[in-house]
């Protein structure tokens, strides 16, 4: 819990303090006053000011006691009168270019940050899942196009594209996700696990799912759950059915009733499957232990999960996946930021569109909670897998700012353009109608968001 909370706070801080950070460097290269630059609403907890300041400045610094936002105040006569020495730095004073990116800058700044995280984490490098493949699901696509299990994936690309190269499983999950969300077919190019041997392609017509969630339903439809795992058992809890039947750790699973076992996924679906019925179904097993093979009875226990009877052994069940160093050199690191950070920024605008229109759940909207979850898990798996998420996070944060809600900065941007166009500024009225639709649209999503965290976190 403690983890979770200084994860949070630590993300919230310094996404917030870089998007603040974008609006104040921008206004005082554009000559404009800061008054104040806040990470944090309501008790002031640390308050200083700069004794060395650029030529027109006098800006103070707070951090508030909740990091659920921040602002730049900037000089400005729609606020409070402004002495007639300082007009020429007042925010409202400034050419219409200089105020559009003054507001840009804080959007932008937390992009320029995921782009950043992400080159870092792929110039560190990570151990990741090799691509090769576990079984497909039954019934799914995969399993129609032909994909076996045990297979390394060479290369991936949307049908229509060049294929790239795939170094991890990971990169197969992402390039699946955008498909199944953006409704495009991939092919993937298949050699032996080895590597060695000839390959072939298939074809995954993805745009056929009409996808509405990227959730873990989405990946059994397609088929591709998880990387290969060798059928092996690991810890065998005492008094469950792998203990009865006199499995042990380390037993390697060749054949259950009249299934051949390939990989630990298989398996898995393979016990889940025995307990529908609701009573243990003995099937005989074929295992290789210390080299010899042995055929044993095994009844997997029917227990009830989410409303749904499936079966159980009480062993884990798979070995790890075979991980490889995944590392880029620096300009390749931070082509891989880019292109990453602008596939996830399109992803998100695309699911905010098809949410807009009823084509996507609204289930995808995500609030404080699931946010500090998240900080909490990935904090936990290591400090490559928090950038990673703080990535993310900031993408997001830079995608909904530059939304045209009149709250956002996207909003004030709108009114630019307006402005641009017509030649004349929003009145004063039209401003405050547009600013309470506004608020009444982001308290909505709020809203929303929240109840999808409540609903995740007790579900």
């Amino acid at each position: 819990m403690l983890t979770t909370a200084i994860a949070f706070v630590v993300a919230l801080g310094l996404l917030i303090a870089v998007h603040e950070w974008g609006h104040y460097r921008v206004a005082v290269a554009c000559g404009v006053k800061v008054l104040r630059f806040s990470v944090g609403f309501g008790h002031t907890l640390v308050r200083w000011k700069p004794r060395r300041q650029r030529p027109g400045q006098d800006t103070e610094f707070v951090i508030g006691a909740f990091p659920l936002g921040g602002y730049v105040r900037m000089l400005d006569e729609r606020e409070a009168p402004v002495e007639p020495s300082e007009r020429h730095l007042a925010f409202n004073n400034q050419p219409l270019a200089k105020r559009a990116a003054i507001v840009a800058a804080g959007p932008l700044a937390n992009l320029v940050l995921a782009v950043l995280l992400y080159a870092a984490v792929g110039w560190w490098g990570q151990m990741e899942p090799r691509p090769v493949l576990g079984s497909p699901v039954a019934g799914s696509l995969a399993q129609a196009a032909g994909v076996r299990g045990g297979e390394l994936v060479a290369g991936a690309a949307f049908d229509g594209e060049a294929l790239a190269p795939v170094q991890s499983f990971e990169q197969v999950r992402w390039l699946l996700t955008r498909g199944a969300l953006d409704g495009q077919d991939v092919r993937l190019a298949l050699t032996a696990a080895t590597g060695q041997g000839g390959g072939r392609e298939v074809l995954l017509p993805l745009s056929q799912l009409q996808a509405p969630d990227a959730d873990a339903q989405l990946f059994r439809r397609i088929g591709i759950v998880a990387p290969f795992t060798r059928p092996v058992l690991g810890e065998v809890v005492a008094g469950g059915a792998a203990d009865r039947a006199g499995l042990r750790q380390g037993d390697l699973v060749l054949r259950a009733g009249e299934a051949d076992i390939v990989d630990g996924a298989q398996l898995r679906e393979w016990i889940r499957a025995q307990g529908e019925r609701g009573q243990p179904v003995p099937a005989g097993w074929r295992i290789e232990r210390g080299g010899r093979l042995l055929d044993i009875v095994v009844a997997p226990d029917s227990v009830l999960e989410q409303g749904r009877r499936i079966g159980r052994i009480g062993a884990y069940v798979g070995a790890p996946p075979e991980m490889a160093q995944v590392r880029h050199g620096p300009l390749d690191a931070l082509g891989l930021g880019l292109q990453r950070t602008w596939d996830v920024s399109l992803l998100t605008v695309k699911m905010m569109g098809r949410m807009l229109v009823g084509e996507a759940s609204i289930k995808n909207l995500s609030g404080p909670l699931t946010i500090a979850d998240y900080a909490g898990k990935s904090a936990s798996l290591g400090l490559l897998q928090y950038l990673v998420f703080l990535a993310m996070i900031s993408v997001s944060l830079g995608v909904l700012n530059l939304l045209p809600l009149p709250v956002l900065d996207g909003g004030h941007l709108m009114y630019y353009l307006w402005e641009a166009v017509t030649g004349r500024s929003v009145s004063q009225a039209w401003m405050e109608r547009l600013q309470r639709g506004g608020v009444a649209v982001l308290l909505l999503m709020m809203t929303i968001a929240l109840f999808n965290d409540v609903t995740r976190l007790i579900g």
